[in-house]
């Protein structure tokens, strides 16, 4: 299983994600992908938002918690590793 949440995306993009994954709401996708176009999704979403946009991407892996998350861009949330444990907290703004 795999979520990915893409930020100031183009409608290029959301609509090439819409070939793999449903969209429940803009910007939110979710489905069920190999590992291998898993990988090549997310490089093709990092460099379509490189310039300005920003994703997250979780999927099912065997930790303990049962899933790992990506981040990529300036997200509103920071993924931050405790001793294995992926927890969200704010962005703090300098």
């Amino acid at each position: 299983m795999i979520v990915m949440i893409v930020e100031r995306a183009t409608p290029s993009l959301r609509g090439e994600l819409t070939r793999w994954l449903i969209q429940p709401k803009t910007g939110v996708f979710i489905g069920r992908l190999t590992a291998r176009v898993r990988e090549l999704l997310w490089q093709r979403v990092q460099k379509a938002l490189a310039s300005r946009g920003a994703a997250v991407m979780a999927y099912s892996s065997n930790t303990e918690q049962g899933f790992t998350l990506r981040a990529f861009g300036k997200t509103s949330k920071v993924i931050e590793d405790f001793e294995g444990l992926l927890l969200a907290s704010k962005r703090v703004s300098p």
